[in-house]
């Protein structure tokens, strides 16, 4: 059977017999040359594809790159005289068969006598990532029982909303859809925080992550779903991808602004002409393009006008267009479909939340961190097992620690903790202050009091914190709702020399069924686009059919009641007549072992 592409030079498969099998060279492809727009997971990943599979010279492969560093989202480091930061990090699981292919490849940093994948399996594998607290109240009571706790209601509108076509979710919120009741509950808190979902985000969006992951919906109460790696990730997932690009050739060029992409488009075909680009200085050096030349762009941003802040310092609420967001727009300018930006910038007070790392350095505070987590924060073992919401914050304040030390030369006394809030704009429980408008410090202080230390201590044990906020006008863009044809497909119709990467770009899958703000997303569209500009011959692997599958289905459907039976709308005499023709079939076997019947 073929699975439907919306472009016939694509192929998707299953199973090992594409994905083991070693690529061929494509012909044509020592004629060519690629040049890539930004250094973030998708571009790097397309680069590594090029030459792993396409077998590009390395040397025939430049990246452009507006900021210094490479990595774009996933990052992770230490800012001069304030100490680490990380605007985020993302959440891991089984079934990313893109990364996983790519990550099986390349050395990894910590140990380069074993792959990226092997040494992130084996750490989790040692090392079982589990929550023992996932929500709290009052000042770090706990508030969760390992539950979603919904109503058999509750889960038949879940069921019904699931079912709803993609059609008619276009440009339709979550909150068009889900009752009130619903996005009250504890399902929704454990949810919304988890992903960062706000309940005017994307319907569409929301169907599509309940489908990617109905597998692991067994998993998501205690996060025992996720695996995390043993360094930042940054560290972990980006330093090897550079390597191996920089170990074959590739130039990086950093301080490099594109501001624009120039294509001359006909009825037969579209080509990629000019890259129009400005170093620190502002001088232009654009770059002219031909057929043979790939350009590969990433278009739009969730962390493009991050601002930083410090202790005593907000972070500044960036709004200004720029960056990725204002090549994107550009872009669009010239043709309907290369997507609708605005759908995804325009709308910042919906689009933000902000983030702040805090490094406690030793003293009382790990005490009170023991206390929530029932783990050491020192040992090099998971503490958090993902974040710990606090349920009444008034800025739906959440937090995590990874296995310590997070960074390759931390010092051994630092914890570091990574604290979000989807509600940057409403004033705090102990600062009386919006989120947004907080110092560094005053976000540690109204942390602090979330974890229960007790209110007259709370100045004095900030003291031994330091902390780095970080405001994203961006970070959920993402998820805004949208409609068909406002994400450029990865490889537009009749593009012959260029491409979309990230999580703007739409992926030629027909239904799409990938789900945005993951890295998997990011290097399916990267594996897309190298496959299909290159003619690579082999398959590139579908989305996990977790959603064909009546296993996943019908565990889905129990789990999501927390173990109890799905009470069926179907009158005692008509079961017992369903039962009758069930009976010896092994229909009535399934439907017994998941609980069902």
């Amino acid at each position: 059977m073929k699975i439907k592409t919306h472009d016939d030079r694509l192929k998707l498969t299953n199973g090992t017999y594409h994905s083991l099998v070693n690529a061929r060279k494509p012909e044509g492809i020592e004629d060519k040359k690629a040049y890539l727009i930004g250094t973030g997971i998708a571009s790097l990943a397309a680069g590594c594809f090029l030459i792993r599979d396409a077998h590009m010279e390395g040397n025939k492969i430049t990246f452009l790159e507006q900021l210094d560093i490479p990595g774009g989202s996933l990052d992770g480091n230490i800012r001069q005289n304030t100490g680490y930061v990380a605007r985020g990090g993302r959440e891991m699981g089984h079934c990313f068969e893109v990364l996983w292919s790519l990550f099986s490849s390349l050395p990894s940093t910590e140990d380069p006598s074993m792959s990226v994948l092997d040494h992130f399996f084996y750490t989790n594998l040692d090392d079982p990532n589990f929550s023992n607290c996932r929500i709290t109240k009052e000042q770090g009571v706990r508030y969760d029982n390992g539950k979603f706790n919904l109503t058999q209601e509750m889960a038949m509108e879940l069921a019904t909303f699931v079912m709803i076509s993609d059609e008619q979710l276009q440009d339709r919120s979550i909150e068009e859809f889900l009752s009130k009741e619903l996005l009250e509950s504890d399902f929704w808190t454990l949810w919304r925080t988890m992903f960062a979902f706000e309940n005017w985000h994307s319907a569409l969006e929301m169907k599509l992550y309940m489908n990617r992951f109905i597998h692991h919906i067994d998993g998501l109460t205690d996060l025992s779903a996720l695996q995390f790696s043993k360094h930042d990730q940054y560290t972990s997932f980006v330093l090897p991808m550079v390597k191996y690009l920089k170990d074959n050739g590739a130039e990086f060029k950093y301080g490099v602004k594109v501001d624009n992409v120039e294509f001359d488009i006909t009825e037969e075909k579209k080509v990629a002409t000019k890259i129009v680009a400005f170093d620190k200085e502002g001088n232009d050096i654009s770059i002219e393009t031909t057929e043979n030349d790939l350009v590969f762009i990433t278009n739009g941003s969730m962390t493009e006008n991050s601002g930083y802040g410090d202790d005593n310092t907000p972070a500044p609420f960036n709004t200004e267009l720029d960056g990725c967001w204002k090549l994107w727009k550009n872009i669009a300018a010239q043709s309907d479909e290369f997507g609708h930006p605005e759908k995804f910038y325009g709308d910042t007070e919906k689009s933000n939340w902000e983030s702040c790392t805090v490094t406690c350095h030793g003293g009382k505070v790990p005490e009170y961190i023991e206390k929530i987590t029932k783990r050491s924060p020192y040992g090099g073992k998971v503490v958090t097992g993902g974040i710990v919401t606090a349920v009444d914050s008034s800025w739906l304040l959440s937090w995590t620690i990874n296995r310590q030390n997070q960074y390759i030369g931390q010092p051994e006394e630092d914890v570091l903790v990574w604290v979000y809030g989807l509600f940057s704009d409403v004033e705090g429980d102990y600062i009386k202050k919006a989120m947004r408008d907080c110092t560094g410090k005053e976000i540690t202080k109204e942390w602090l009091y979330h974890i229960g230390v007790p209110v007259e201590e709370i100045d004095e044990l900030a003291e031994t914190c330091t902390a780095i906020p970080v405001m994203m006008p961006y970070i959920t863009a993402q998820f805004m709702p949208r409609a068909f044809g406002d994400r450029p497909y990865v490889v537009p119709k009749n593009a012959t020399n260029f491409a979309f990467l990230g999580q703007f770009a739409e992926t030629l899958d027909d239904p799409g069924r990938d789900t945005v703000f993951t890295i998997e997303y990011s290097g399916r569209t990267a594996m897309e686009a190298v496959y299909v500009l290159t003619g690579v011959e082999k398959g590139v692997p579908e989305v996990f059919g977790s959603r064909y599958d009546i296993r996943y289905l019908l565990n889905g459907a129990v789990e999501l009641l927390d173990g109890q039976k799905p009470q069926l709308p179907i009158p005692p005499m008509k079961m017992m007549n369903i039962m009758k023709h069930l009976s010896g079939t092994d229909i009535e076997v399934l439907l017994k072992e998941y609980n069902i019947l």
